[in-house]
């Protein structure tokens, strides 16, 4: 017999005769704007499966989904899993010629996005082979006459959807943030978002009792898939915020307000939090857990977030879309012995070390990060080549460098590709940030390794150092040389204003080394 449990679990457990689910509980609230139920969920989303359908939409099918954070981006999710179609996430930031890639590379068929962006897509609309688009809009912004309006959805049938959908069967493309360059599209399943879920569950005790906040884009699966779906699996409710304009002020009242006990925030607003000048004014009585991952925090925001909310624990996640997006978790009371860590595995999740040669290091030696769990994606959409290299035997070859200590908790050492080998020598770039990080006169920092005629690559330090500071390139070699091996030390610094990041804070490097690689010995200040 073939199984037939999917997300839409979720809200079809509404309707079972055993059913003690609370149906009029709120599942999702914006902000203070506006809220649904999860009848009113399971409602909306029927209609919007409904007007799909209608639209041509089939099992296995392409949907987009280019929205703001919304009530909507949910409706359409649970939609589209009804139908067996997949969700296509797009990030609202990208350029035209992104989404022209991507929508073609996908197949994607309808296309949902907010009237806002259609300057976007005009320019594409003819190159790509989207038939049908649905534009939806929350401040009064036209429909282009070449759309639906978004009454369209609302209009659906409410007749139940009724189509046969097994576990294994694909449910979302997540195209990947592009460390490394041309994205590629990570194929989710629906056992792997709800094992996800489980997995989540399992470790933090997430209930009905939950209250999650979300402060991150709903396209990136550090909004939607952690902590906010395993939340509405247990019954909960999720709080999110509004796309753009982020304000710390305004993200600490709402967990005020909504009596919040779970958040994700991203290193940079936790650091927001602690240097308000009002600190005194929230108290965050009911928050007991925030998430954080991307970058570690740094020492000294852990410290006072400790001293100031005691009450709240700090949790450091370390993942990937294509292989488990929290696949290790340093729990709160192992931050003062393993803070320079990213923890151990998460429940079900398995994590070695390989060399070159693709055997298992040993204890303390640095080699590729691989990740075996039941949330690995079942592969990069139409990239064959890529898949047989990425993922062998149920693992996924992340592509990061790591080393496991004796006590089971794993270490970043940088990206495999941003290794940088120097006069016959490994040099990992993590080690050199996690130094210059520390300097009082700098802010941000990101090592990469630049062409050297002597020793193939050298080390050059792009530096954004504080408005104040007249730190020069010597100050930051001979800080280096106190704490590191003479030929870890910088070559090359140069100074900037900005560090190019993806949208979950992680350094963009493929762009920095397309930046500097004509750098001579000589110091460059691009401030």
């Amino acid at each position: 017999m073939k199984n037939l449990v999917h997300i839409g679990h979720i809200l079809s457990r509404m309707h079972w005769n055993t059913n003690s689910f609370n149906q009029n509980k709120v599942a999702l609230k914006l902000e203070e704007d506006a809220e649904w139920t999860y009848e009113q969920l399971d409602i909306v989303s029927t209609r919007y499966a409904n007007t799909l359908r209608e639209l041509g939409v089939r099992k296995g099918d392409r949907v987009g989904i280019l929205l703001f954070n919304s009530l909507e981006y949910w409706g359409l999710y649970f939609a589209i899993a009804k139908l067996g179609a997949i969700a296509v996430r797009l990030n609202f930031r990208l350029t035209s010629e992104e989404y022209e890639f991507i929508l073609n590379d996908s197949g994607t068929t309808v296309l949902c996005f907010h009237s806002s962006l259609k300057e976007k897509l005009e320019p594409i609309k003819q190159k790509v082979g989207v038939q049908h688009y649905i534009a939806l809009s929350y401040d009064n912004v036209p429909t282009p006459d070449w759309a639906f309006h978004e009454e369209v959805l609302q209009k659906g049938s409410s007749q139940p959807i009724r189509e046969t959908i097994e576990i294994s069967d694909p449910l979302m493309l997540m195209y990947t943030s592009g460390t490394t360059g041309r994205p590629k599209g990570a194929l989710w399943s629906h056992d792997n978002t709800l094992w996800f879920n489980a997995m989540q569950i399992m470790k933090w005790q997430i209930n009905d009792s939950t209250t999650t906040l979300v402060s991150g884009p709903l396209y990136h699966v550090g909004a939607l898939e952690d902590i906010a779906f395993p939340t509405l699996l247990a019954g909960g409710t999720v709080i999110m915020m509004k796309s753009g304009n982020f304000q710390i002020e305004r993200t600490l009242s709402i967990i005020e307000n909504n009596k919040v006990t779970d958040c994700l925030l991203f290193p940079f607003m936790i650091y927001e939090m602690l240097n308000m000048k009002n600190e005194e004014d929230y108290q965050l009585k009911n928050l007991s857990t925030i998430y954080s991952g991307g970058d570690p925090v740094l020492p000294w925001a852990l410290e006072q977030l400790k001293g100031r909310y005691p009450h709240i624990g700090l949790v450091q996640v370390y993942g990937l879309t294509e292989g488990t997006p929290i696949a290790t978790s340093l729990d709160a009371h192992d931050v003062q012995l393993k803070g320079h860590t990213v923890g151990k595995p998460m429940p079900l999740t398995e994590v070695k070390i390989v060399g070159d040669n693709r055997n298992e290091l040993p204890i303390g030696e640095v080699g590729e990060i691989c990740i075996k769990s039941p949330v690995v994606c079942n592969g990069y959409w139409n990239r064959p080549e890529v898949n047989a290299v990425s993922f062998v035997d149920g693992w996924c070859y992340t592509g990061d460098l790591g080393v496991v200590d004796e006590d089971g908790f794993v270490s970043i050492a940088g990206r495999k590709k941003d290794m940088i080998r120097s006069g016959g020598e490994n040099i990992y770039p993590v080690e050199i940030e996690n130094v210059l990080i520390k300097h009082p006169d700098i802010i941000d920092v990101a090592i990469i390794g630049i062409p050297d005629e002597k020793y193939i690559e050298a080390v050059c330090a792009v530096v954004i150092r504080k408005e104040t500071s007249t730190i020069t390139e010597n100050d930051v070699i001979n800080y280096c040389k106190q704490y590191l091996a003479s030929y870890k030390k910088p070559k090359v610094v140069c100074f900037t204003d900005t560090i190019p990041r993806t949208a979950s804070g992680k350094v963009q490097k493929f762009i920095l080394r397309e930046q500097y690689t004509t750098i001579s010995d000589m110091n460059i200040d691009l401030t």
